[in-house]
């Protein structure tokens, strides 16, 4: 039986001056920006990007997140973000690892974890949406044939 394929999407970037601090290491609060950046690609993906979410019926704010530095990160620094979705069908957890672009070294990992509220009953979902599940479905099917 063969493996199944991982949901997961890249994204190479170069770190800012801005995104720095006095000692010239990324600040510890911009990693979630690059998380970000990579958890968008990997839900473009799915087709299910934040507008196609609000237009679902659903908001999926963060619940949890955590962030393991391993490296400093310095500014102008070219590192690889990697977003792979680990959960859905209650909620929508990705783990991230950042690379170094050039040496392939594991620099930080972390995750945040969403869950689906219903935007007309502010309420929180215990399973996530069908049309969330749904697109995750049909993804594994295509990756699979």
């Amino acid at each position: 039986m063969a493996n199944k394929p991982e949901l997961r999407a890249e994204v190479t970037m170069v770190t800012a001056f801005q995104d720095a601090d006095p000692m010239g290491v990324v600040y510890h609060g911009n990693y979630f920006r690059f998380f970000e950046e990579a958890r968008r690609v990997l839900m473009d993906k799915l087709s299910y990007n934040y507008r196609d979410m609000q237009a679902s019926g659903f908001v999926w704010p963060i619940i949890d997140t955590r962030v393991k530095y391993v490296k400093p990160i310095p500014f102008n620094h070219e590192i690889r973000v990697v977003a792979t979705l680990t959960e859905w069908e209650n909620r929508l957890k990705v783990e991230y690892v950042i690379f170094d672009a050039q040496t392939g070294a594991r620099m930080t990992k972390g995750y945040t974890m969403q869950v689906a509220v219903g935007i007309e009953s502010g309420e929180m979902c215990f399973v996530s949406p069908k049309v969330f599940t749904d697109k995750v479905d049909a993804w594994f099917a295509d990756a699979i044939a």
